[in-house]
This record gives structure tokens, C-alpha cells and sequence, in this order.
């Protein structure tokens, strides 16, 4: 597998900053090549997603919604704005989109008819799957060549990132359910 940092642009003209100093102050900051990556990995990660959104005009928060929606089915409202971490007026216009274009329906709740469920339909669930399949490749591809505990690690460290701020990350599956250990 080739290294990806060399691969990779020149992440700032040499007269920026020194390795490992904060460009601010001088403070250390020993994490410039991961923060870099992480740039590079999530625009990787979300621009064949991207693509395929703008032929629907949609963008990003059309791709959470659908996303959660379709891995929750007959997920409240409500539930959708804390995973999301968003205001009701931002979830408001996306989900209204969806709803208009047949990707998104909302039912009312069993006990309490003013409660909105969200489903995916069937043209919902079809490109929350094609985005999922992209990205599920992309990941694939990613680990390939790389140590078994490799996908096991990545969860761990982007669990442990996620939850630093607590952003609605989804809960972590127990390590014995896909096969990895806890012994690091």
C-alpha cells in the first residue's frame, strides 16, 4: 500500500509555521499531520456522496438525515434533532425537501398523533444505500493491506474523538460482537 502522506499536497509553504509548533503562539501542537488527514480523509469520504446529492439538489444535511433516518426507522423528529445536534429550524427545510421529493415520509405517532415519525421510502432507503455503498467501499479499499485490529483501532479512535464533544455519535458496538479484542 502506498503511504498516503506522501501522496498527499504540500499541507503549508514552508515559511508558515515550524513542525509541531502552533502557527499562533509556538505552542506544540504534535498533531498537524493527523488533523491534515483528517481533512483529507473527509473530503475523500463525502465527495462521491457529494455527487450524487447535487443531481437532487440536495446536499450534506440531506445525507444525515436520509442516513439516520433509514438506519432508524419511525425515528421522532425529536430523536433525529439530538443525534444531529441541529436546531428544528435547520432540520425544518431539509426534511421538508425530502419529504416534497418522496424520500422522506412522516407519520403521526401510534399513542400521540402529534408525535412525526420519519421513514425512509423506498427511493430513500435505495440512495441512503448507494451513498452507504460508496463510502462502505471507500472504507474497504482503506483497509486493505492493513493489520486485522485496523478497523477495530479506527473505531475506537474516531468513538473516542466523537465523543469528546458528545455529537450524537452513535453508541459503540460491544468488541466481542465484530471479533476484536480490547487488549491494547
Amino acid at each position: 500500500m502506498a503511504d498516503v502522506v506522501s501522496e498527499l499536497p504540500p499541507s503549508r509553504p514552508p515559511s508558515v509555521a515550524e513542525p509541531g509548533s502552533d502557527i499562533r503562539a509556538g505552542t506544540p501542537v504534535p498533531h498537524f499531520e493527523v488533523i491534515e488527514l483528517l481533512f483529507f480523509a473527509y473530503r475523500a469520504f463525502i465527495g462521491g456522496p457529494d455527487r450524487i446529492l447535487a443531481d437532487y439538489g440536495f446536499g450534506r444535511a440531506h445525507h444525515r438525515v436520509l442516513h439516520f433516518v433509514s438506519r432508524n426507522p419511525g425515528m421522532s423528529v425529536t430523536e433525529l434533532l439530538e443525534v444531529l445536534k441541529i436546531t428544528k429550524q435547520s432540520l425544518g427545510r431539509v426534511l421538508k425537501q425530502l419529504v416534497d421529493t418522496g424520500f422522506i415520509e412522516q407519520r403521526p405517532g401510534p399513542a400521540d398523533r402529534r408525535q412525526r415519525l420519519l421513514y425512509a421510502t423506498a427511493a430513500g432507503r435505495s440512495l441512503a444505500g448507494e451513498l452507504a455503498g460508496l463510502q462502505s467501499d471507500l472504507i474497504s479499499k482503506a483497509l486493505q493491506g492493513l493489520p486485522p485490529s485496523a478497523e477495530h483501532d479506527t473505531r475506537r479512535f474516531l468513538a473516542a474523538l466523537a465523543a469528546m464533544e458528545d455529537r450524537g455519535a452513535p453508541p459503540t458496538r460491544n468488541d466481542d460482537e465484530d471479533g476484536g479484542d480490547d487488549a491494547s
